[in-house]
């Protein structure tokens, strides 16, 4: 599993907005590609990957953390997408991954008012999934990632078959889970989990992540 943070007094606050007075549309082309393809490349990561939030997560520093499979945030936490009150608009997937997460209206509502939220509204939208004190945030992410660590291969599995459904229709995304489902059964740890729940009950089997 992968943690991202930015330390203790802020995840990211975003891009340096100084160079944006240089930009025509092909610089904002070039900047946007760039960032969506590091944005890929952290949800596409075949591990479970956990957003630590601590201080400011805005604009493109928020893009990164809705790249992750998870989010946790400090008490003290401000997220939002800001870019509508730039005269632009969020440019490194924050209009889609938002939707996706927090739902349509609600993305709507943080992408053109541009307001900041909370760590408890964040968390009532879902877009974070715990709030921690600012002091525990980082070990509170470690530890859930050293949970799944410990978890079956078939976890990636099931990461791979979620994030390829992004891109396809429900028939081609049900189409590549099957595909995943199958694959789990060739595991190691298929054969050991569905043993140990036939003889032990469920949550018992020691996994082996082969």
């Amino acid at each position: 599993a992968v943690v991202l943070t930015g330390g203790r007094r802020h995840f990211a606050a975003g891009a340096d907005i100084e160079q944006f007075p240089e930009f025509g549309r092909e610089e904002a082309l070039s900047f946007s590609h760039r960032f969506n393809n590091a944005a890929l490349a952290i949800e596409d990561l075949p591990q479970i990957t956990i957003s630590a939030i601590n201080g400011f997560a805005l604009g493109g520093g928020l893009e990164l953390a809705l790249a992750t499979d998870f989010r946790i945030a400090a008490s003290d936490s401000t997220l939002g997408l800001p870019e509508i009150l730039l005269g632009i608009l969020p440019g490194g997937g924050g209009t889609q991954r938002l939707s996706r997460i927090a739902g349509v209206t609600a993305a709507k509502d943080l992408i053109y008012s541009g307001r900041s939220i909370t760590a408890e509204e964040a968390l009532a939208l879902n877009i974070i999934s715990s709030i921690h004190d600012p002091d525990d945030v980082y070990a509170e992410a470690v530890a859930m990632a050293e949970r799944y660590a410990r978890g079956p291969a078939s976890l990636q599995l099931a990461k791979a078959a979620i994030v390829s459904g992004y891109h396809l229709t429900v028939d081609e995304a049900v189409r590549i889970e099957a595909e995943r489902f199958a694959d789990a059964f060739t595991t190691a740890d298929a054969e050991l989990g569905v043993r140990s729940f036939l003889e032990h009950g469920p949550g018992k089997a020691d996994f082996g992540g082969s």
